[in-house]
């Protein structure tokens, strides 16, 4: 099984999610999406995984949410993945790829059900 995580080691949740996979014998793909963010294609393809709109994956108390005036709902969802592409510091952080699923680790043990 290959395994993916999009990580922020400064992230607490992140970082608990990492050793939850490495508990569970798995050594993830570690992908440190502020440095290597996803482009908007593949972006688009975790938010499809997901189920959610661009809007529902931002972090909307990070400074680049104001900064950028992203709370405008007049923005469609291409712009709003433009945005996070931009500003990766704006995706929800962790997510796990596995199976052809995706989680949001936040709690952590939310990936569980796509291992």
């Amino acid at each position: 099984m290959t395994v993916t995580i999009y990580h922020n080691p400064r992230c607490s949740k992140s970082r608990l999610t990492l050793q939850l996979l490495k508990d569970r014998g798995i050594e993830p793909t570690v992908i440190e999406y502020l440095q290597a963010p996803p482009d908007a294609e593949t972006l688009k393809g975790i938010l499809d995984l997901l189920g959610l709109a661009p809007r529902d994956f931002m972090r909307v108390k990070e400074e680049a949410y104001a900064a950028n005036g992203l709370a405008d709902e007049s923005l469609d969802d291409g712009q709003l993945i433009a945005a996070m592409v931009a500003n990766p510091i704006l995706i929800e952080r962790p997510v796990v790829l596995a199976n052809g699923k995706a989680a949001v680790g936040r709690p952590p043990e939310n990936v569980e059900e796509i291992l």
